[in-house]
């Protein structure tokens, strides 16, 4: 349930569709749409700290109930939950530790980063962001693994190896498009790529937890 919560809780930039953020979806860093400088910033703050905080206590939640079922106290299965845990603390530090501005879309912004005159909380973002992918990365990998490998959430074990190409590709798309945009070579579809690569977590966790929800029933 509350795996199941915190996926639509990370959904909330889709909102971007129907409001007014006046920042371009194709190129924007996900995370600029909750700068402080941004009218609707506290609004994403909120919702990202909320899907981190569910996220957190759904894995912290899987790994207090592992030691209770032999066949759950496996690698894979515990490197899995410790992912997703990871990913939902990151997730909701991230919304504490928000831009000031937004660097792809104010070139002031751009220079002062460049510069390292902004505010310290956009070098921890940054860290807090990565932490939250890598958890996020390890926890489908692990987990679909765990599915497939011990026969366990059958859903995830039939439809989370595609789930896991394409976050894969997402990423391998944003980290490049980053690369180019920090050299000075435009965006190249960042915000596109990135918005792909939190769309597929959030699918994945939501999957995640229809499977978990689907073999508690049966």
């Amino acid at each position: 349930m509350l795996i199941g919560l915190g996926a639509a809780a990370y959904t909330a930039w889709v909102l971007e569709v129907v409001l007014s953020t006046g920042l371009n979806p194709i190129e924007t860093y996900v995370s600029e749409l909750a700068a402080q400088d941004q009218p609707l910033g506290g609004l994403f703050r909120a919702t990202d700290f909320t899907a981190g905080l569910l996220a957190f206590f759904g894995g912290l939640l899987a790994l207090a109930r592992l030691p209770r079922h032999a066949e759950s106290r496996r690698f894979w299965s515990v490197t899995g939950w410790a992912g997703v845990t990871l990913f939902g603390a990151s997730t909701a530090a991230d919304a504490w530790l928000p831009l000031s501005c937004a660097p792809t879309v104010d070139p002031v912004c751009a220079a002062r980063e460049t510069a390292g005159l902004v505010p310290a909380t956009h070098q921890a973002h940054a860290i807090s962001s990565s932490l939250a992918m890598t958890g996020a990365l390890v926890g489908i990998v692990a987990l679909t693994v765990a599915a497939r490998r011990y026969s366990r959430f059958a859903p995830l074990a039939r439809f989370g190896p595609a789930l896991v190409g394409l976050e894969l590709a997402a990423t391998v798309w944003t980290l490049a498009a980053i690369a180019m945009f920090t050299a000075g070579h435009g965006t190249w579809a960042l915000g596109a790529g990135q918005r792909l690569q939190v769309l597929f977590v959030a699918v994945w966790l939501g999957l995640l937890a229809y499977s978990v929800h689907k073999e508690r029933r049966t």
